[in-house]
């Protein structure tokens, strides 16, 4: 199932350790992109500012790393050093030289015939900790790999993905543990978050997100729908340091269209759930879409900031959701502070003063069809936001796309597909998207970068003003952040599905992204 390929001997020093206190203090350290978010807090945001508004026009090719597969890739490298780690479809990963995009090692997996999977064998990133990468790959296991040379340090199963289990998000590194998410809700599985040893592979806690009989919460679903509820967890969350708090989004329960058997709220669907990190104790909760009916994950990723709303101070948390909704939420409490749609959408009319929806007449997905804003793919979807502080800015990308849902039987197979139904376009009715830059403490739109069709890329801030994207059309490109007039922009030849990272390669700045199945770096004509 694995192979590890060292090349030839490179001059280039390795980094033999990346310890916690580096993570948590990656901001000291902007040559370097330590975390899938670039810091804990998950701002996406890089101090680096030798590319700015006024010199990004000289932004030209340094390298481009085609990956051994014909699959699209939605990787965000982590660089340390020098070298960066990309992870590929599967759960393949391939150390890089930044200054030349030479494979230093390679660790490959290939998988079993029966993983099953709803879009692909996608993976989008490692985490660091010490002198380990470690990857989720799509037949539900986690790898330690040795950071030198890529060898299998430990590799344990995390899940059956016979049933459907997979992962794709990146793990995430906190203290002596290894955070990770899974996929397989589309198939009536039930999902979890997992934390194990960082040295030994072995796991410390499990969270289920949806809880057995008896246990709080339990009573959101009617009859014996919680066994295959889904809310699985297949972005990667956030964390605080100072609380020892872990922040993970949760997925649409199941089956996603048809929640007949399912009466109730349905926790911890749709939920952001706050986690002790030594145990994986539930802290609170907060429910975005109580009953979803229309596949509306809230695994987007929660952004941690100070905010003052309403005149009060807060430790926050900012959430873009797949409903078409932005959140601010109060991280130590839960309590919802401030929200207000941030893309059409035509299923509520608000949120109360809770932060639960007022739903706009009935939304239930018919056998007919009911057409609605958003979509399927929602406001806003897994590829990540950027919160600016030297502009105090969120930025998002946005969706305003009609769908179709439909309403189907309630059949489950194990291993087999658990929708309830399907979902449709809205014939005549272009799809349309955009850039937005929010108050992040309030939602309130500041300026907006319209979008020849919706993006699936998500966006990088940095301090030279700068706001970087990518486009289906295959533009890569970037924004001037305090006003977002187009300053750059370049034709890559395949859709973006990525984040955007920036480090510093031999002393000199680099913007790196993943479009079709390539990777390219960027940096500053001589």
């Amino acid at each position: 199932m694995k192979r590890v390929q060292l090349f030839l001997v490179f001059s280039l020093t390795m980094s033999g350790q990346v310890a916690f206190d580096r993570l948590r203090q990656a901001d000291l350290e902007p040559g370097n992109w330590l975390t899938y978010s670039g810091n804990y807090s998950a701002h996406r945001y890089s101090r680096l500012n030798q590319v700015t508004a006024a010199n990004v026009g000289r932004l030209k090719l340094a390298w481009a790393y085609q990956v051994k597969t014909t699959e699209k890739i939605e990787t965000t490298p982590l660089v340390v050093d020098g070298v960066m780690y990309v992870s590929e479809p599967g759960g393949s990963v391939t150390a890089l030289d930044t200054r030349t995009a030479r494979p230093l090692w390679r660790y490959s997996r290939t998988l079993p015939k029966q993983v099953r999977g709803c879009c692909g064998t996608v993976n989008r990133g490692v985490a660091i900790l010490d002198d380990k990468v470690y990857v989720g790959t799509f037949d539900a296991h986690l790898v330690a790999l040795d950071i030198k040379s890529g060898k299998v340090r430990w590799d344990v199963p995390v899940a059956d993905p016979t049933l459907g289990h997979s992962i794709t998000g990146a793990p995430l590194a906190i203290k002596d543990k290894i955070v990770v998410g899974m996929a397989g809700g589309e198939y009536g599985v039930r999902g979890f978050i997992d934390a194990y040893d960082a040295r030994t592979g072995e796991r410390a806690w499990r969270f289920w997100t949806v809880p057995a009989a008896g246990e709080p919460g339990s009573q959101s679903w009617s009859g014996d729908s919680a066994k295959n509820g889904s809310a699985t967890t297949w972005v990667t969350g956030s964390y605080d340091p100072e609380q020892n708090l872990v922040l993970w989004g949760t997925g649409n329960p199941g089956p996603d269209w048809n929640g007949d058997n399912r009466k109730g709220d349905n926790l911890y669907s749709d939920c952001l759930v706050a986690l002790d990190g030594d145990t994986g104790r539930l802290k609170w909760y907060f429910q975005f879409t109580p009953h979803d009916l229309h596949d509306w994950d809230s695994t987007e990723v929660p952004v941690l900031a100070d905010a003052t709303v309403r005149g009060e101070k807060h430790k926050a948390v900012l959430f873009g959701n797949r409903n078409a909704f932005y959140y601010v939420l109060d991280r130590v409490s839960g309590k919802f502070l401030a929200g207000r749609e941030f893309a059409k959408q035509t299923w509520a009319r608000g949120l109360d003063d809770s932060g639960r929806p007022i739903l706009q007449g009935d939304t239930t997905p018919t056998e007919e069809g009911t057409r609605l804003y958003p979509d399927l793919g929602g406001g806003t979807n897994w590829f990540s936001p950027s919160l600016n502080p030297q502009h105090n800015l969120f930025y998002v990308a946005a969706r305003d796309v009609p769908g179709i849902y439909y309403k189907g039987d309630l059949e489950y197979t194990a291993g087999a597909q658990f929708n309830g139904g399907g979902f449709g376009r809205v014939p005549g009715q272009d799809p349309s998207g955009a850039i937005r830059a929010l108050n992040p403490s309030t939602g309130e739109l500041r300026w907006e970068f319209k979008l020849f069709s919706p993006s699936a890329t998500g966006v990088l801030s940095t301090a030279g003003n700068l706001v970087f994207g990518g486009s289906n059309e295959g533009d890569f490109y970037a924004l001037d952040a305090s006003t977002g007039r187009l300053a750059w922009r370049i034709q890559v030849g395949a859709g973006v599905s990525s984040n955007p990272i920036s480090y510093l390669s031999a002393g000199k700045q680099q913007v790196a992204v993943a479009a079709g199945n390539v990777l390219f770096a960027f940096g500053l004509e001589n």
